[in-house]
């Protein structure tokens, strides 16, 4: 087990949460935990999907799992139980980043903008979004159909 890998707390947690995956007829499913720890690697390191190490599983395998946990709703699932185990045996996230504005900074007025985004922000759910483009939205002006149509010819 690498660090950063699921602890077996943390594995019964996630375990019944994941879909049992099958395997084609002529192999059994894998075990969905060092999928899992594939997932979390590349979401800790932002490293491209191609250099998720070996011991993880194929890239694409991990690629492909994560594609369809997040179009399932398997995540936001997950984050929710986390949140509320973390929260019935009392553990607490404490950040104690400090950051420093400039001189200009202090003293500003507030304003009804700034009212308006804060009562909007205050009480809001915390929601975990993962957002893939999928092929069909994305811009026509960079397809190379639309590259051919907007290239002027030049004339001798």
């Amino acid at each position: 087990m690498s660090r950063g890998d699921l602890s077996e707390a943390e594995w019964r947690l996630l375990r019944d949460l994941l879909p049992a995956e099958r395997g084609r007829k002529s192999r059994p499913a894998g075990d969905n935990r060092p999928i899992v720890n594939g997932i979390l690697w590349r979401i800790r390191t932002g490293a491209p999907w191609r250099d998720v190490p070996e011991k993880y599983g194929k890239w694409m395998t991990v690629y492909q799992r994560f594609r369809r946990w997040s179009e399932a709703g398997i995540w936001e699932a997950a984050a929710t139980v986390l949140a509320q185990a973390m929260a019935d045996n009392r553990h607490h996230s404490i950040d104690s980043t400090t950051v420093r504005g400039h001189v200009s900074a202090a003293g500003a007025k507030g304003g009804l903008a700034n009212r308006r985004l804060a009562a909007r922000g205050a009480g809001s759910p915390v929601r975990f979004i993962v957002s893939v483009m999928p092929g069909a939205s994305r811009s026509s002006s960079i397809s190379p159909a639309a590259k051919r149509r907007t290239v002027k010819p030049t004339t001798p």
